[in-house]
């Protein structure tokens, strides 16, 4: 039985594309699948189908293959890399969302990729402090501008292999970035009509589209269910990279790297290898968490 991802879903009916073929199939759930519980099909599923009419392209999916993660706004599966955006202004970057972000990346095994976009508005030397402030994380950082079209080069590299989704503040420019990469690394058989019935600006359902090099990238109404309220206080340590080296080296066993003497972490920044605003947050963070968790038998 032939294995395929789905690219996108309508009205009960989901266009999957063949692994080996190549061939999209347009395919309905088999029946059984709905009486048995089965799982609502996403877009980013891998599926396994059977092909009823070869000449019309058209099959039903009869079984949704382990996920690798989900989410319900948008709906989609199998996200393998996250790409966070933020604006050098215009708006201001939201560095809390941000760092909720790349937490919940670590959460469900998604890897980040940091873009700092508009830096033809940096009068202020601002992307030399955002990038300052991620560098520690190892993860990979992108400085975009629309207005100069070889910034993006890099970023095709870091997209190529991956099913990468898009998230960050309204204004930062995702939809720029998109269009950009549909425009340009689009596969040029089989999405053609659906780029161009995409518009410039909306998107209403999830789909993906295959990039000339590999991979995908997942057109979203946005996300909005990033939450971090699943990650414990006391967990919260292992969601930042920067800390890994010195973790257990505290004073004291347990420390919460908030206010206890001889903390190792607290230490980072003074050897410039934690970014201080960015440690603050993080204990703002922790106490939000701890918080929900003394209040959680509360009425």
């Amino acid at each position: 039985m032939p294995e395929g991802i789905i690219l996108k879903g309508i009205g009960g009916f989901y266009q999957v594309l063949d692994g080996d073929s190549e061939n999209l199939y347009t395919c309905k759930v088999r029946g059984v699948h709905r009486k048995e519980g089965g799982l609502t099909p996403l877009a980013g599923d891998r599926v396994t189908f059977r092909i009823l009419d070869e000449k019309k392209l058209e099959g039903h999916i009869d079984r949704i293959l382990d996920r690798r993660n989900a989410f319900v706004r948008p709906p989609v599966a199998n996200i393998d890399q996250l790409a966070i955006v933020l604006a050098v202004r215009s708006p201001d970057p939201d560095l809390m969302l941000v760092d909720k972000l790349l937490i919940t990346c670590l959460s469900k095994d998604i890897r980040p990729l940091i873009l700092i976009n508009k830096f033809d508005l940096d009068d202020a030397h601002r992307v030399d402090e955002l990038k300052k402030a991620y560098q520690g994380t190892g993860f990979p950082i992108i400085v975009l501008s629309k207005f100069f079209k070889d910034s993006y080069q890099e970023l095709r590299r870091e997209l190529i292999g991956y099913t990468t989704a898009f998230a960050g503040q309204s204004g930062v420019g995702k939809s720029t970035i998109l269009n950009m990469i549909l425009d340009n690394w689009l596969m040029e058989t089989g999405d053609i009509s659906d780029r161009i019935q995409r518009g410039k600006h909306t998107t209403r359902h999830v789909q993906l589209f295959r990039l000339d090099g590999g991979g995908f990238i997942v057109d979203t109404p946005g996300f909005s269910s990033f939450s971090v309220s699943d990650i414990s206080h006391n967990s919260l340590e292992q969601y930042y990279p920067e800390f890994e080296e010195c973790i257990g080296q505290c004073r004291f066993k347990g420390c919460s790297h908030t206010s206890e003497p001889d903390c190792a972490v607290r230490d980072l920044i003074g050897q410039q290898k934690l970014d201080q605003k960015r440690y603050y947050r993080y204990v703002e963070l922790y106490r939000e968490l701890k918080e929900v968790y003394d209040n959680r038998y509360r009425r």
